[in-house]
């Protein structure tokens, strides 16, 4: 896993990017990834919501689309997969703190981009391994997550 975050980080830092903003195209890839972040974290919160209301069963439907009142609490896969949205969208909200600051303050870096993909694919690695119950690599993912957002603010600050 180190070896692949040190191959990514040297590729990002010393390799151009694949397209930057200009006049025509406004998005950076630290936007690009922002926008699938967005789509990520929407997708866990539904997901959540339907396996907690058991979807696949008989009356799974009707409480997916009722009130949800005196839903049980979540245990098990349920549980980990309301865990894994929330922490995403905890965490989402500072990468988009952090990504939209940087594009409000005009800085396009080889850094911020390196971080941006840093966190978004470790947030990609994070769903299943989380999912599967596995608390340890969980948390060195979640940790590989943070240090892109460090490697962000370190190119702001």
């Amino acid at each position: 896993m180190v070896l692949g975050i040190s191959l990514l980080l040297t590729a990002r830092l010393n390799g151009p990017p694949t397209y930057r903003k200009t006049e025509s195209n406004p998005m950076t890839p630290t936007l690009t990834y922002l926008a699938w972040m967005a789509v990520i974290t929407w997708l866990l919160l539904v997901a959540a919501s339907l396996i907690r209301a058991r979807i696949w069963s008989a009356g799974g439907l009707q409480v997916a689309t009722g009130n949800r009142e005196g839903l049980p609490e979540p245990t098990g896969l349920a549980g980990r997969a309301e865990r894994t949205a929330r922490n995403t969208l905890e965490n989402f909200v500072l990468f988009a703190a952090i990504a939209l600051g940087a594009h409000a303050a005009g800085l396009v870096s080889p850094r911020i981009e390196a971080g941006a993909a840093l966190f978004f694919w470790a947030r990609v690695v994070y769903v299943p391994v989380y999912y599967a119950g596995l608390p340890y690599l969980r948390t060195g993912v979640w940790l590989v997550s943070i240090a892109g957002l460090g490697l962000m603010l370190s190119a702001m600050l």
